[in-house]
């Protein structure tokens, strides 16, 4: 057929196979023997509207727990190991990823596995009762760990897309770990896991193998919940609504170790960007990275330069400043571009005019020389990632899952040496005409108003309305 010609560029290609039932096989070719395959479900947190909030937790912490095949995750382990393998799970608000990694030649187990795993878990109530006790020990050390950062993005999520979709939470929210059990799981399932919905991603295969692997194990498989017709799928586009989430926290407790970290009053101000679906998401990502960003691709890291602006123009010169992060968080329908920054709670109000300065100054003159070298580091960032296989892999499934097909390494980087000086001011004019979202965590008798904040990003340097007080 037309696969069969094997020109130069089909070493590179991804390749996609639709089968019958409408799920999606993507793989891409990488030399060597081990090989990463994973199945995602397009279910996340933002689908939990008409449910109990925190069933994605729960299918997260599940995973890889008992099936119809499998007596218990000890066996699911044994069976990987004989083939070299090791598995994980992650959950984020619109996807959830079942991923193995393993010996090539164990493809047809590994595949046999994930069918089973995702279409077959037996969910017993010892398993639940387990899940539950993990799920209340991770919310209590959420609100306790030093670095607030994973808080602070649930804070920054709900403000800005206030219930609904995006905007859900993330975590199972404490008084709904007893509610959840096997009936919830699978009415919740039987909406959502539908090969409709997933992909059959894998990397270092021969793309017709795991063809054939997916056509035995994923095409008839019947659900352990029943495949009837009952789909009441939440299809909500998100709705940027802006807004504040405060939470007034004692952060000195926090800081009870060898080394005391300075109790600090967490700030995290955002603005509706684009999807990640849009074109202007290349200049986004490349803004972000100029800022001093941390995650902007699916593949990137935090990639922290002695150049970006966050650390020259603000930690350089306000030596008070604990930290300024910008994060780049990217949806198929939705955008949040973020600075996270922290300092001592006297200096709050000053900490914030800083944030909303830097907003303001994102629309005026962007350097050449800066600009270039956001691109090459945004370049060379996803050129690095995308050698290591299991961020080739996560690559692939989401892209595949969000447009059914996916940009090349070579294709993103040509977007992102287009990008122009007018490109980011274009973005970040439109940007700025959006509500702020506002997540405020610590002691924040300082905080200047949500009015005051958002009255600064609509003001043309940044600054913050002054307020006279008698007392100070």
């Amino acid at each position: 057929g037309a696969e069969a010609r094997a020109g130069p560029r089909e070493r590179f290609e991804t390749r996609v196979t639709v089968l019958e039932n409408g799920l999606r096989v993507a793989s891409q070719n990488k030399f060597g023997q081990f090989c990463t395959v994973g199945l995602l479900v397009n279910s996340g947190s933002r689908h939990e509207a008409k449910y109990l909030s925190g069933i994605s937790h729960f299918l997260e912490k599940l995973a890889f727990s008992s099936t119809a095949q499998f007596g218990s995750k000890d066996e699911i382990l044994l069976t990987l190991e004989k083939h070299g393998g090791i598995c994980d799970c992650q959950a984020s608000r619109d996807t959830i990823m079942y991923a193995v990694s393993a010996d090539a030649r164990g493809l047809d187990t590994v595949v046999n596995l994930l069918g089973d795993v995702a279409l077959q878990p037996r969910l017993s109530d010892e398993e639940i009762e387990m899940t539950r006790m993990a799920i209340r020990f991770e919310l209590e050390d959420l609100n306790m760990r030093p670095d607030p950062e994973p808080l602070l993005t649930e804070m920054i999520h709900a403000a800005a897309y206030r219930d609904n979709t995006v905007g859900l939470n993330r975590f199972c929210p404490v008084e709904n770990t007893d509610k959840i059990d096997r009936e919830v799981l699978h009415s919740y399932l039987c909406n959502y896991y539908t090969p409709d919905r997933m992909v059959l991603a894998g990397v270092g295969i021969e793309h017709e193998q795991l063809v054939e692997c997916a056509k035995k194990h994923l095409l008839g498989a019947e659900p352990v919940w029943g495949s009837g017709q009952t789909r009441d799928v939440d299809r909500s586009v998100a709705q940027y609504t802006g807004g504040i989430v405060k939470v007034e926290k004692d952060m000195s407790d926090v800081s009870l170790g060898p080394t005391p970290i300075p109790e600090l009053t967490h700030i995290m101000i955002g603005l509706e960007s684009c999807s990640f679906l849009e074109e202007d998401f290349i200049p986004f990502a490349v803004l972000n990275m100029m800022m001093g960003g941390g995650g902007s691709f699916s593949a990137g890291g935090p990639g922290k330069g002695m150049f970006t602006r966050l650390y020259l123009n603000v930690l350089n010169r306000h030596h008070w400043m604990y930290n300024a992060t910008s994060y780049h968080h990217s949806y198929e329908d939705t955008g949040l571009l973020c600075i996270h920054a922290s300092a001592d709670p006297k200096q709050v109000r000053e900490m914030v005019e800083i944030i909303t300065r830097e907003f303001i100054l994102m629309a005026g003159a962007v350097g050449e020389v800066e600009l270039e070298r956001a691109k090459t580091q945004l370049k060379s960032m996803l050129m690095m990632n995308l050698e290591s296989r299991p961020v080739i892999f996560e690559d692939v499934g989401r892209q595949v899952l969000a447009t059914n097909t996916r940009k090349l390494p070579h294709e993103l980087c040509a977007l992102i040496s287009q990008v122009k000086s007018a490109d980011i001011k274009r973005v970040v004019t439109k940007m700025l005409h959006k509500k702020p979202a506002v997540a405020a965590l610590g002691d924040l008798t300082d905080l200047p108003t949500y009015e005051h904040i958002q009255a600064a990003l609509s003001s043309k340097d940044g600054r913050l309305p002054r307020v006279y007080r008698l007392f100070r």
